[in-house]
């Protein structure tokens, strides 16, 4: 689950991010039209092999800056660190060419450094973080961008790395830009005849759901502003009540075991790392994520990895690390959400797979192809409280 924001926070720092987008850094082409992505990709690897000294700039939205000028909920960089602290000591552990990385992070100007094997870099006066994230990715070779879908954040990020030239550490705009819509994702698995749980717009009629009704923002990242309603007039009396300019979608209320998969990617093929499983409470209408624990649904190892490899075949733009939200009902394996990024789950991955994950990403960009592990995952259990 990717730190997320207030819908006002949001579109704030979606703005804030897109002014800086927008500005020329040292002669950068515009952003590339998406034929274009693929061939940037190939290339950046190219240059990423022969590199002999790596700077990597990981963009972690939340504590990186992205709430400029906005109220900073603790709770909120406290994820968003646990997941920057855990990437960059995997980085710090890896090698390319034989060469050791150089880090660089940006901070937000109210959080402290963290005690990290990283650089981390501060606005300037009068700099907007857009221009920051431009200028850091123009100075490295690689860019991990670990933001929410959410205002197109991600996907206009992910651009960005792109239209600078430099190796993206991800799935490609034109993904991210379809997993980010629900209604779009939906679509694609019906098309791919991957099972999934059926959804309609708020205008629409939605099917009669006995056990209730989840109404989600299209773009949302996580459970952020997911609710549950007993009723659809109570939804529709809910949402009347609200001032808001976002799409939703509504789905019946499942049943099931609710699972997330952490999974590899690369150019239409999948290697399943972990199959976890997820506490999910809901508190006052409102679904709240409690605890992770890797590697404790191997049993469904089987299941979940024709499932990883059929979800790569549709979404073949998926690249590098992806988590994958599931319930399932017996037998039966339904997609919630395809999350193109680093989710929370990464943070227990290293420990569980006793093989460091950022290495096995930055294997796949010098074309050493996807992993083939074997052993056992261990189990590792990451809770997540309100007030962390």
């Amino acid at each position: 689950m990717q730190a997320e924001q207030s819908p006002a926070n949001r579109k704030r720092a979606a703005a804030l991010a897109k002014r800086g987008f927008q500005r020329p850094v040292g002669g950068a082409a515009a952003t590339p039209c998406m034929d274009d992505l693929a061939a940037h990709k190939v290339k950046n690897r190219d240059q990423f092999q022969k590199a002999q000294s790596l700077k990597f700039f990981v963009c972690e939205y939340i504590t990186g800056g992205g709430l400029s000028g906005e109220p900073l909920p603790p709770s909120l960089a406290k994820e968003g660190d646990l997941m920057l602290g855990a990437l960059i000591h995997d980085l710090s552990q890896t090698r390319v060419n034989g060469a050791a990385p150089t880090i660089i992070a940006s901070r937000d100007p109210r959080l402290p450094v963290p005690d990290l094997p990283a650089r981390f870099v501060f606005p300037e006066p009068g700099e907007d973080i857009g221009a920051l994230w431009s200028r850091l990715i123009a100075d490295a070779q690689a860019v991990w961008p670990i933001a929410p879908e959410t205002d197109g954040a991600l996907t206009e990020l992910s651009a960005l790395v792109l239209a600078l030239e430099r190796l993206l550490l991800g799935s490609t705009p034109d993904a991210i830009r379809v997993t980010a819509s629900k209604f779009k994702t939906l679509r694609r698995l019906n098309v791919a005849k991957i099972p999934t749980v059926p959804g309609s717009r708020i205008w629409e009629t939605p099917m009669h759901a006995q056990s209730g009704y989840v109404l989600k923002p299209d773009d949302g990242a996580g459970a952020a502003d997911t609710r549950y309603f007993e009723t659809f007039p109570a939804l529709q009396g809910w949402l009347d009540g609200q001032h808001h300019d976002r799409a939703f979608m509504v789905q019946p209320f499942m049943d099931g075991e609710i699972a997330s998969l952490s999974v590899l990617f690369l150019d239409g093929r999948a290697e399943l790392l972990t199959c976890n499983r997820q506490t999910v409470a809901l508190e006052q209408s409102a679904f709240h994520l409690e605890t992770i624990e890797i590697a404790t649904l191997e049993s469904r190892r089987p299941a979940f990895t024709a499932l990883a490899e059929k979800l790569a075949a549709a979404f073949p733009g998926l690249w590098g690390y992806a988590g994958i939200d599931v319930i399932c009902q017996g037998d039966d394996i339904l997609v919630l959400e395809i999350n193109p990024r680093l989710t929370t789950s990464y943070v227990g991955l290293h420990e569980s797979l006793g093989v460091n994950p950022a290495q096995l990403v930055l294997d796949l960009a010098t074309g050493a192809g996807l992993p083939h592990l074997t052993g056992h995952p261990a189990p590792v259990t990451i809770t997540l409280q309100d007030d962390k």
